[in-house]
């Protein structure tokens, strides 16, 4: 086969539109990316996601805040195949691999899942022609014979000061110390990080850029721990790059995650992170940066141990830093997929 010539590409991920985490992030810029490079690239996601994706991606709305045995959503998922008869029809998620596992095998010729997250099984990319992981320990839970690591990537010029941030970010971002991000959802362990805070011994502000259903939960937490000069929740924010500018620490106080973007952008912005023991925390960070488990009282050792050398936490990260900023860039990203892309067709 001809390898340089453009491919139509189907990128399908089967989120219910209620937020932008990093397996939509993911979506996004590799969309944007393979589209840069001259291939015709089509997503196919729920409705709420279309305004976010520019022209030159092609944008197919589908009904995936149904159940993935809905008869509606397989049916218009075919018909959308057989539309953009693709060359990759590439699955991002569970969800979205079993569904791209139900469609019939000629309306894509190459399929690809990614999987971004730890789950209890994994069965439903067994159907998948490769598959992707994006970070080693999810590596080592997959089952299949075609299995590859590529990490995610970010962006390496940055956003411009001027995008879209909450109104109060000025004055939340100016004394802020450590900051963390992410969904307001129990998985993201917020609730066990503001616990944490009360019990600092080094006097320290945090604030959660982000917005989810656990907002009316922390803001009680908040207020029975009588932390209300200490811990902001200020909200999404869409650009982040000023925030880890400012910020001394980041914190990642997950259960679980695949690969935390907020790892990467942090230290690609040289502000050094400290996480519990979770997927990507645990393969760039130094031992000393890692709580003991997923505990308040493990998560306050290691914050108020990196708070009280801020200095020296910044100095033993720096090779995770340099490393994310030539390993973890977009471009690596999508030369990883596109080849992969391109051997597995031959």
């Amino acid at each position: 086969m001809n390898r340089s010539r453009p491919l139509t590409i189907a990128l399908l991920f089967a989120t219910p539109g209620t937020g932008w985490g990093g397996m939509e992030k993911h979506t996004f810029d590799l969309a944007l990316e393979l589209a840069r490079r001259g291939h015709s690239v089509h997503v196919m996601a729920h409705r709420s996601y279309q305004a976010r994706f520019p022209a030159k991606v092609h944008f197919h709305p589908l009904p995936v805040e149904c159940s993935r045995l809905n008869p509606r959503l397989r049916f218009a998922l075919r018909k959308c195949l057989r539309r953009i008869k693709p060359d990759v029809l590439h699955a991002h998620g569970n969800k979205a691999a079993q569904l791209a596992g139900q469609a019939p095998l000629g309306l894509a010729p190459l399929r690809v899942g990614t999987v971004h997250g730890i789950k209890k099984s994994h069965k439903a990319f067994l159907r998948q022609d490769a598959v992707i992981a994006v970070s080693p320990r999810i590596f080592e839970t997959l089952d299949h014979g075609n299995k590859h690591l590529i990490y995610s990537g970010i962006a390496t010029g940055g956003a411009p000061e001027s995008s879209p941030c909450p109104d109060d970010y000025r004055a939340a971002a100016a004394p802020t110390r450590c900051i963390a991000v992410g969904r307001l959802e129990p998985v993201k362990g917020f609730h066990t990080l503001i616990e944490a805070w009360a019990q600092l011994t080094q006097p320290a502000q945090l604030t959660i850029y982000g917005e989810g259903s656990e907002r009316p939960r922390l803001e009680r937490l908040i207020d029975t721990l009588n932390l209300h000069n200490d811990v902001v929740l200020p909200g999404y924010c869409e650009n982040l790059q000023p925030v880890y500018r400012h910020a001394e620490l980041a914190v990642i106080s997950s259960e679980r995650e695949g690969f935390s973007y907020v790892l990467i952008e942090a230290l690609a912005a040289g502000c050094p992170v400290v996480s519990t023991p979770v997927a990507g925390p645990a393969e760039l960070l130094p031992q000393t940066a890692l709580s003991h488990d997923g505990s308040a009282e493990g998560l306050r050792a290691v914050i108020d141990q990196a708070l009280s050398d801020l200095p020296h936490t910044r100095q033993v990260q720096i090779p995770a830093m340099q490393r994310v900023k030539t390993a973890f860039t977009i471009e690596a990203m999508v030369d990883n997929i596109e080849g992969l892309y391109r051997e597995a067709m031959t």
